[in-house]
């Protein structure tokens, strides 16, 4: 796990690559609580105008929070997720998440990663994450 005295603007995260997968559409839009049709009913989600159900905001930022937590261990503090969505997320294709860091603190020990989830139809999710390193 990386520590903060090692780590320089700059520094690559590794790619996380997510199949997009009904049951992942589904599980996460139930576990946040989120009914809404759109990511359970196939044929709710194509009367609102869309090829297939798609992903919640809720599971975008449960993926984007593995991401870093992945990366930056146990002893890691996440502050201050800010996150964009863009195209949606349908089943059958995957995402990967790519970041960086951009910014480094040394009065709190804390580093900034600019993030990008991407698709076959672009970026689904874009943000900056504020992490504080041991």
């Amino acid at each position: 796990m990386p520590k903060f005295d090692d780590i320089a603007v700059g520094t690559a995260l590794p790619a996380l690559s997510v199949p997009v997968t009904v049951a992942l559409i589904n599980g996460g839009a139930i576990a946040t609580r989120d009914y809404f049709p759109g990511h359970h009913d196939l044929d709710a989600a194509r009367a609102l105008g869309s090829p297939h159900i798609f992903m919640n905001i809720l599971t975008t930022n449960g993926l984007v929070q593995r991401f870093i937590d992945d990366w930056s261990g146990p002893e890691a503090r996440m502050h201050n997720l800010k996150i964009k969505l863009g195209a949606p997320n349908y089943p059958g294709d995957s995402m990967t998440i790519n970041g960086a860091v951009t910014d480094k603190r040394d009065s709190d020990r804390t580093v900034e990663v600019t993030l990008k989830g991407a698709n076959s139809m672009g970026n689904h999710v874009t943000g900056t994450v504020r992490v504080s390193l041991p």
